[in-house]
C-alpha cells in the first residue's frame, strides 16, 4: 500500500478496530515520509454469486444489499447503523452456507424477515419492490403478513380489508 498523498510505500498503522460492519476493520495510518494520516478498511472478498431473475450471476456485493434495505428504511425508525448490522448478519449466514451462489428470492426473503421483525413500513416498502405487487389485494396480503404488535404474544395478525374507494378498513 502506498500513501495517498505523497505515494511513499512505508506506512504505520497508528489504530486498529473493528468498522460498524462486522466484517471489516478499520485502520489509521500514517506515512513516514510526509506524516499525512488517513484511513483504510479491510474487508472480507467474498466469491458468491447471486442467481438474478433473468438467470444472470452477478457478485455478491453488501453495499449494495445496503443500499436497498436504506432506500427501504428511508424515513423509519430503523437507523442506518442498524441497517448496516442487518446487512452484516446476512452476509454471515450467507458466509456460513456451503454454496457459493444464492438466488435473489433467497435474499429477498432473508431482507424481509429481517425488516418484517423491525419495522413494518419498511418491510412494506421493500417488498413492494422485491415482489413487484401489481395491485391493492397483493399489497393487503403482505401487509396483513405483519405482526402487530399490541398483541405479539398471541401472534395474531391483523385482517385489513379494502373499502370502496380505495380506502383500508380494519377488519377486527
Amino acid at each position: 500500500m502506498k500513501c495517498p498523498y505523497c505515494h511513499h510505500e512505508e506506512l504505520r498503522v497508528t489504530d486498529s478496530r473493528n468498522a460498524i460492519e462486522a466484517n471489516a476493520i478499520r485502520r489509521r495510518r500514517e506515512c513516514l515520509q510526509c506524516q499525512q494520516r488517513f484511513t483504510t478498511f479491510e474487508t472480507i472478498e467474498l466469491t458468491l454469486q447471486v442467481l438474478k431473475r433473468d438467470e444472470r450471476y452477478e457478485d455478491f456485493v453488501q453495499a449494495k444489499l445496503i443500499n436497498g434495505m436504506l432506500a427501504a428504511c428511508r424515513l423509519t425508525s430503523i437507523s442506518r447503523d442498524e441497517v448496516i448490522q442487518m446487512a452484516s448478519e446476512i452476509t454471515g449466514d450467507l458466509m456460513q452456507g456451503q454454496a457459493r451462489e444464492v438466488t435473489t428470492t433467497d435474499l429477498g426473503e432473508r431482507v424481509m424477515e429481517q425488516l418484517r421483525k423491525r419495522d413494518a413500513i419498511a418491510f412494506i416498502r421493500f417488498a413492494c419492490v422485491y415482489k413487484r405487487l401489481k395491485n391493492v389485494d397483493e399489497l393487503m396480503e403482505a401487509v396483513n403478513s405483519i405482526p402487530s404488535k399490541d398483541d405479539t404474544k398471541t401472534r395474531k395478525k391483523r385482517s385489513l380489508s379494502v373499502k370502496e374507494g380505495g380506502g383500508l378498513t380494519d377488519g377486527t
